[in-house]
């Protein structure tokens, strides 16, 4: 399906990425999460690349794991010094949060705290009380690196 909105033509989700401090360590939670191994693992230092970021010269290390329903996630280590972490808060401005569909929005929790995520609502999932997904269920969890992701049970008979 092709979308037209604004002079923007999409045909999709290509992929989600995240930096992270530390490629192994990423991939010590993401794999198991998700329940499958990255497709690619390895180094990304070809001129263009520090061109298309804004750092010319930089090395990162890099893995991508698809995602269930098409996309990938893409784990981005730059290696540069003087890196900072952006502030965990889902209200700072630019933070970015990865939604996953879950047919079982409790075992999905409870599957990425085992993990090592972190949850915002200790409680885990709350079910929505109004507007189009009334009944669904969801809970933000707060993954390693600060990455933020929620999980997302669509309502019985959506």
């Amino acid at each position: 399906m092709t979308t037209h909105q604004g002079g923007l033509t999409a045909v999709g989700v290509h992929h989600v990425g995240a930096t992270v401090s530390d490629i192994p360590a990423a991939l010590a939670f993401w794999e198991p999460l998700l329940g499958t191994k990255a497709r690619i693992v390895g180094r990304l230092d070809r001129p263009y690349l520090g061109e298309h970021v804004g750092h010319p010269g930089v090395e990162i290390e890099a893995a991508i794991i698809d995602l269930p329903g098409g996309g990938a996630l893409e784990l981005l280590d730059y290696r540069l010094d003087g890196r900072a972490t952006n502030p965990e808060d889902t209200a700072t401005i630019g933070n970015v949060h990865l939604c996953l569909a879950v047919a079982d929005c409790e075992a999905a929790f409870a599957h990425a705290v085992a993990c090592g995520a972190r949850a915002i609502r200790p409680a885990g999932p709350i079910t929505v009380d109004a507007g189009p997904n009334l009944g669904a269920r969801a809970t933000y969890l707060r993954a390693p690196d600060g990455i933020t992701l929620e999980l997302f049970q669509r309502p019985s008979g959506a």
